[in-house]
């Protein structure tokens, strides 16, 4: 081979260097076009719409609550769709022109408006809330660059005040508080959906439609309530009246359905209107203290400590003993009220009738063979706390449920066996109406502990209803045999105090307890002198209790004591209207 042969094949091998150069970089180009295109697309896609994309939260719309009326279901609260109006102060091009159609469809001064829509720290403002619709319209329609809306549910009552503690409501961030919204907030608020709005420059969406959304919202679940809206009126009347009657600051009162924890009406007094929740000033109204605020609840006690000895077979329904009409505990003297009729024998039914305190205190005494001591104190102390579960939650659904407290048996070195005695007769430990409600009911329909409970139903999105089954909390609370002894003995109190009008007790079973309890100072131990808490138990039936009512009255002002004279005529009147208007079954026996 000569030089020309050398020098072609130089340039052959040039030639095929540089076609695989070109080869690789061409190779490369679609790599990184197939990842950028293909691979990354997505991620690209959005960066690059990044100023025309913007990302909403689609509220779902929260669950409704019902209530019963009698054989139907009725809405006690349902939602308003209203409108915010919003804006992007960036995108703000003529404030003085937004501001000023902004008062003049919204309300409001100009001045506000555009001190709002020219602000520089931010780029969201709330202009308005709870605008209606016509007006967001015809606001949108000027296509203000950077103003928008947002569609917002927001609660209505249809039945004004009714039961407001006992609902709650929803606040301005769209949070359950107080009452069964903030207790059920999770079931009712249901999940967010996402939606997507493709926008021109200046803010404006070019589109609204199905392909816009993300995320699905998935609506809250719709609540039916046990309470019965007839029943639930006519018990917040009562309260009411008997409140007033009573010259007492405020009250309590609730009615169960004791064979399955179900509250069929629950309500206090003074009140508010959850439409205008804004305007409470003592944010105390906002709380349920039937169920938030426990109280020494006074010799109502006496009927669950006759119930706990009965059962222990200390004492029979029958059995009599000697009341010395008083007794020194501790170097402090327990004594009864006036109408004890002094020192001498007495019964079972005398304990609960003349509501004696040394006889509560015999009661508790035969927990421990015969004396107030150690083995006394921690059967009544089991009782106390793990049979009728008093300081513990019930776990109704309501929020800032409060446990109440019931001291320990141990000795403090503080007078332990008086604190004891005082506890047996309702003084020196602290319960809810609930928790007495639901202790009652235990009491009397045969010994089952059911939890107290306001949720009858649920409806999910899928329009499948879900029943809350009673939920069994505690068994053999007492006997079968206790719970039948103790009607008669509760009816007999009844029998020998003054109603008006009077019970038919031929014709339907009713029966309860009243207490009078002094109020424990706040500061340095010791009572109030003269003033005293109301309280009273009981229940209303034909052959067997059906339904069991607790009244508590605070620091009533009333003559007499605060028991009798202030609760008993409202636990009365509960119980003529539970005979006369909600399906009570007579006796047949």
């Amino acid at each position: 081979m000569g030089p020309q042969t050398n020098t072609t094949k130089v340039q052959i091998t040039r030639t095929n260097f540089w076609y695989v150069g070109i080869l690789i970089i061409v190779a490369i180009f679609l790599l990184r076009a197939f990842y950028l295109q293909i691979i990354r697309y997505n991620y690209y896609h959005h960066a690059a719409l990044s100023d025309q994309l913007k990302e909403y939260e689609i509220t779902a719309q929260r669950g409704s609550i019902k209530a019963h009326m009698g054989d139907t279901t009725v809405p006690i609260v349902l939602n308003e769709k209203l409108y915010t109006i919003y804006a992007d102060p960036s995108l703000i091009k003529k404030p003085d022109v937004v501001a000023a159609t902004m008062a003049d469809i919204l309300g409001g001064t100009m001045q506000d408006y555009k001190n709002d829509i020219t602000r520089k720290d931010t780029r969201y403002v709330v202009l308005a809330k709870k605008v209606g619709k016509d007006q967001k319209n015809r606001l949108l329609a000027k296509k203000y660059p950077g103003v928008g809306a947002d569609e917002v549910n927001y609660r209505t009552y249809p039945n004004g005040s009714l039961a407001s503690q006992l609902l709650g409501f929803v606040n301005a961030e769209g949070q359950g508080v107080y009452g069964i919204e903030q207790a059920l907030n999770t079931q009712l608020s249901g999940t967010a959906g996402q939606l997507k709005a493709v926008t021109d420059i200046n803010g404006v969406p070019l589109a609204a439609s199905p392909g816009n959304i993300l995320r699905d919202p998935v609506p809250g679940k719709d609540v039916t309530l046990t309470v019965d809206v007839g029943m639930q009126k006519q018990l917040e009347d009562i309260l009411k009246k008997g409140i007033e009657h009573a010259k007492a600051p405020s009250g309590s009162a609730l009615i169960m359905d004791l064979h399955s924890g179900a509250v069929k009406a629950m309500a206090n007094y003074p009140t508010y209107d959850p439409a205008n929740y804004g305007q409470v000033e003592d944010a105390s109204l906002f709380n349920n203290a039937a169920v938030s605020h426990p109280i020494e609840v006074g010799s109502t006690m006496k009927v669950l400590t006759t119930a706990s000895a009965l059962n222990q077979g200390v004492i029979k329904p029958t059995t009599t003993y000697y009341d010395p009409s008083h007794y020194v505990i501790d170097d402090f003297t327990v004594k009864n009220i006036e109408e004890d009729g002094g020192a001498g024998t007495k019964s079972v039914a005398d304990i609960l009738n003349l509501s004696l305190n040394t006889g509560a205190t015999w009661e508790l005494m035969q927990m421990g063979g015969g004396q107030l001591n150690l083995q006394s104190r921690e059967k009544w102390n089991d009782y106390m706390v793990n049979h009728f579960r008093f300081s513990k939650q019930t776990g109704i659904e309501q929020n800032n449920e409060a446990t109440g407290y019931v001291p320990g048996p141990e000795n403090n070195g503080a007078g332990i066996n008086l604190t004891y005695a005082n506890t047996a007769f309702g003084q020196a430990m602290t319960a809810t109406a609930i928790q007495m409600g639901a202790a009652l009911s235990a009491v009397l329909n045969g010994g089952t502990y059911y939890q107290p409970t306001l949720v009858d139903s649920y409806v999910d999105a899928d329009g499948k209803t879900v029943k809350n089954e009673p939920k069994v909390l505690a068994r053999d609370v007492v006997s079968s045999q206790v719970s039948s002894d103790m009607v008669p003995l509760m009816e007999y109190v009844v029998e020998h105090h003054y109603f008006n009008p009077k019970f038919d007790q031929k014709a339907y079973a009713v029966g309860g307890k009243t207490g009078t309890a002094q109020i424990a100072k706040a500061q340095g131990g010791g009572y109030e002198d003269n003033l005293y808490n109301g309280t009273y138990m009981g229940f209303v039936g034909g052959d067997t209790p059906q339904y069991v009512i607790v009244v508590f009255v605070n620091k009533p002002k009333i003559a007499g004591y605060a028991g009798s004279q202030a609760a008993q005529p409202i636990f009365g009147d509960l119980a003529h209207m539970l005979i006369d208007d909600f399906g009570v079954i007579p006796k047949t026996k």
